[in-house]
Order: structure tokens, then C-alpha cells, then sequence
């Protein structure tokens, strides 16, 4: 049923939807639901809060459809929509913490930890024994930044948006995001720099 709708664009999928055609619904599910529960998920690091929050962000897309700009790129929106549950969950739990990097996901997502979704800086590694010492590292180091920077990290290095739609989805400027990136990868750098050079020691 929903393959005739399976090369449709996006906003033309959420206007069948509001015509009364469910089934366009269906696709944008299909598309979005894995990328937005990791998106989710890397926020607040809570499994089954990520899918509650999924399940939330999909229903808000249903009610405010209309509200939604052509204009603008759904993806966009409906990432919006996201972060700001994730926001008003951790005010209301900020009393709380949420530590699990490793949780997996509901069915349809690609599960496990976030941090093997990154490109491998150093793909030789993997075949060495340090290749686990290295990714829990990293895990670390990218836990410890600051907020904003953890935030624009993982949305380019895990969700793979443009810099121009992080900018929209967050609300500053293109310059603004790239200069937090700048600053996150800096600070992992030096947050790994004394393992790069016990690499370099055993090379």
C-alpha cells in the first residue's frame, strides 16, 4: 500500500497525509523513525524514554501538520519537534541521570551504542586489540563536552545533517555551529591525544 508513495518528497507525503491518505504517513514513519529515536536517544540516553519521546514527536507531527511551512524541509521540522521534547523531559527530570550510552533500541533501529556509528578516525585500528580501548575513549571524551558541542557532534557525526539544518534545527547561526564543532573536535583531540601517541609508540 505505501509503495506508490515511496519516492514522494517528504512535504508532499505530509499534504496526501492530510488529504486523508494514511498510508503517506506510513513512509515518513518508515523514514524518520530510526534517525530520530538515535537523535533522541543521544540526548537524554534513556531507551525507553527515547521511544516514548518517539512515539510523542510523531503524534505532535500529527496534530500540528498544518502548521507545518513548505517552504521549509520537514526533516528540519520535524527534528525541532524532537529536540524540544528532549528539552522539556530534561527539565523535568534534570533531578535525574541518565548514563546508558550502550542502550539498544526499539525494533527498527540499528541499536547499540552511538559511538559505532562514528567514522573510524583510524580504521587500522579496528583490527587491533586497542580498537575497544579506543571507542570507550572516545565515548568518554565526547560525554564530558560541554552541551552545546555534544549537541552539534552528534547530530553531524551520528545523524549526518548539514551544517545549515543543524543551524535550523538549533536555532543559531551556520557560523555559530561550525565554531562549536570546531571547539568539540578540538577538545577530543586533546582528550585523546595521549592515546594517539601510545599508537604512534607501538607503530
Amino acid at each position: 500500500m505505501t509503495a506508490r508513495f515511496s519516492d514522494m518528497a517528504d512535504d508532499e507525503l505530509l499534504a496526501r497525509f492530510a488529504s486523508g491518505e494514511a498510508a503517506a504517513f506510513e513512509v515518513l514513519i518508515q523514514r524518520y523513525q530510526t534517525p530520530l529515536y538515535n537523535f533522541i536517544l543521544r540526548t537524554i540516553r534513556d531507551s525507553d524514554v527515547a521511544a516514548d519521546l518517539l512515539q510523542e514527536a510523531f503524534t505532535r507531527v500529527i496534530q500540528r501538520h498544518s502548521d507545518f511551512n513548505r517552504e521549509a524541509k520537514f526533516s528540519t521540522w520535524v527534528y525541532v519537534i524532537a529536540r524540544n521534547l528532549c528539552f522539556d523531559h530534561a527539565r523535568r527530570m534534570k533531578h535525574r541521570r541518565h548514563a546508558s550510552l550502550d542502550a539498544e533500541g526499539p525494533a527498527g533501529s540499528d541499536g547499540g551504542a552511538w559511538v559505532e556509528r562514528l567514522p573510524a578516525a583510524q580504521p587500522d585500528l579496528e583490527l587491533q586489540a586497542g580498537a575497544n580501548s579506543l571507542r570507550a575513549r572516545l565515548a568518554l571524551a565526547v560525554e564530558a563536552l560541554p552541551e552545546e558541542q555534544r549537541e552539534v557532534f552528534l547530530m553531524r557525526q551520528v545523524q549526518q545533517l548539514p551544517f545549515a539544518e543543524i543551524a535550523l534545527v538549533v536555532g543559531v547561526s551556520e557560523n555559530t555551529i561550525k565554531s562549536r564543532m570546531r571547539y568539540a573536535l578540538e577538545r577530543l583531540q586533546r582528550a585523546l591525544s595521549d592515546y594517539e601517541e601510545q599508537a604512534r609508540a607501538r607503530a
